[in-house]
């Protein structure tokens, strides 16, 4: 069984093109070819911090993947990142483990702000400022992989901690963002075209009249039953609301939290592998809110854990 530690993952990962390889497996699981079931779940209270356990696989590919990532924030107190994880490769004809990535959730990191890059390519108009919920390190990388498809440097954020919110604008102007501090939630809605929601809140921040027209939330932040971000009537107000998984999003993130409100249904959500094959055309005019429920899905973890130890076994083999 090979063993990968984080410093070879981030040397392969620097090989590979991981967006089409992201977007092959949400359409893959949209069309019913992979095999994912409910996420498995541990939340602790003291000290805070949940544990996700997903896992699957691709019908006819070569391995089966049991990720499991964590988040406890208050592990800056002893000085080591919130996020902790591993991915398992298994034989998918006979069970056999191939490969452990000790990627300390580098994985889930990577395969999820690919995934709001995703979204914010298909579903944002020109983008002409870019806002941003929260300062860990998700709002750090949404905010650098949207340098892949936009000019946009305009940054406006805010967070629950001052000093956090100065952190964050210094290391984002070092990688070219140019950042303002918002004194609110609402003012960051209020004045920019691409929301991006990252953190652990487990009360709005934000109601349906602060969404500008035309806006594009990527919703990433809430996760977990229990959290949400988005006011109630934000989801009923978009046209078009697409969901990484419509299975799970009834069980957790804004559209389960829209569904309890009884402002929408599943009738009325759009599935992201079926508008990524052209099955469903997206955003369709500028004036459209529209909103991306990213809850993540163990589909990514399959494909870019996959994908590493494909190159892995490659680069050993020319060796």
């Amino acid at each position: 069984m090979h063993i990968l530690d984080k410093k070879r993952i981030i040397n392969i990962l620097n090989g590979l093109d991981l967006v089409p390889i992201i977007e092959e497996g949400f359409i893959s699981y949209s069309k019913g070819g992979s095999i994912i079931p409910p996420v498995g779940e541990l939340t602790f209270d003291d000290p805070p911090g949940d544990v996700h356990i997903k896992y699957g696989y691709i019908i006819g590919d070569s391995y089966y993947v049991i990720k499991i990532a964590s988040g406890f924030w208050e592990n800056e107190k002893y000085g080591i990142p919130n996020g902790q994880g591993m991915m398992l490769l298994f034989d998918q004809r006979t069970g056999k483990p191939e490969a452990i990535l000790l990627d300390d959730a580098l994985l889930t990191d990577i395969r999820t702000a690919i995934a709001g890059q995703i979204c914010a390519q298909r579903f944002s108009n020109q983008i002409e400022r870019i806002g941003v919920f929260g300062t860990g390190l998700q709002a750090r990388l949404q905010v650098e992989y949207l340098a892949n498809i936009t000019d946009c440097r305009q940054v406006m954020v805010w967070g629950r901690n001052e000093n956090k919110m100065n952190i964050y604008k210094n290391d984002m102007n070092k990688v070219g963002f140019e950042v303002v501090l918002g004194n609110s939630a609402k003012e960051v809605a209020s004045k920019c075209n691409l929301i991006i929601t990252t953190t652990a809140s487990k009360e709005h921040l934000v109601s349906d009249d602060d969404i500008l027209q035309g806006t594009h939330i990527t919703a990433m932040g809430s996760d977990t039953p229990d959290k949400r971000e988005l006011g109630p009537g934000i989801i009923e107000k978009a046209d078009l609301v697409v969901a990484d998984s419509i299975e799970q999003c009834q069980e957790r993130g804004e559209i389960a939290c829209a569904i309890k409100d009884g402002l929408t249904c599943v009738d009325h959500i759009v599935e992201l592998g079926h508008i990524l094959s052209g099955q469903h055309p997206g955003r369709e005019h500028h004036s459209q809110i529209t909103v991306a429920d990213l809850t993540g899905v163990a589909v990514q973890d399959i494909q870019i854990a996959s994908a590493v130890y494909k190159q892995y076994m490659e680069t050993k083999n020319e060796i």
